[in-house]
């Protein structure tokens, strides 16, 4: 069914469509997504009151190595779920002229970007979870440390 509303000219159909803020909604969304997947990923593995600790200490945890693997993927699903209905929803709205005057002027899948919405504050959860292991992690690791240098 068509969204916009069909303006017929000469050989052309011009398509004119309501405003809609979901186009800057979408990329305002892909925005926060990869500020917030990239403070989750850098504050893993952030040293900690000047005391670094290995990645390979990170991922010997299998809990840790799981919840990391899940949160990059949800990052990029949510990413991929974002980006493809903001970037679609652009082009209808920019590209409005076409020469098929059978063009029947479609909407964006909006419904998806409420998915990827959705997928991303999984994702911002899942990066707290991961966080939340590795104090786990470096708290071992860190005892370890200390346990060594006394003996």
């Amino acid at each position: 069914a068509p969204a916009g509303e069909v303006v017929s000219g000469k050989g052309v159909v011009i398509c004119k469509y309501p405003s809609d803020p979901s186009v800057v909604l979408g990329y305002i969304s892909t925005a926060l997504l990869a500020a917030a997947s990239f403070a989750g990923y850098r504050s893993l593995f952030y040293p900690y009151k000047g005391k670094s600790v290995p990645q390979s200490a990170f991922f010997a945890s299998h809990w840790c190595l799981s919840y990391f693997s899940v949160a990059l993927f949800t990052s990029v699903f949510a990413a991929i779920f974002l980006i493809w209905p903001t970037v679609q929803g652009h082009i209808h709205h920019t590209k409005n002229v076409h020469t098929d005057l059978l063009f029947e002027c479609p909407t964006a899948k909006t419904g998806f970007l409420g998915g990827g919405a959705f997928a991303s504050l999984n994702s911002s959860l899942f990066w707290l979870v991961c966080l939340m292991l590795a104090t786990n992690v470096r708290e071992d690791y860190l005892d370890d440390a200390e346990k060594n240098e006394i003996i």
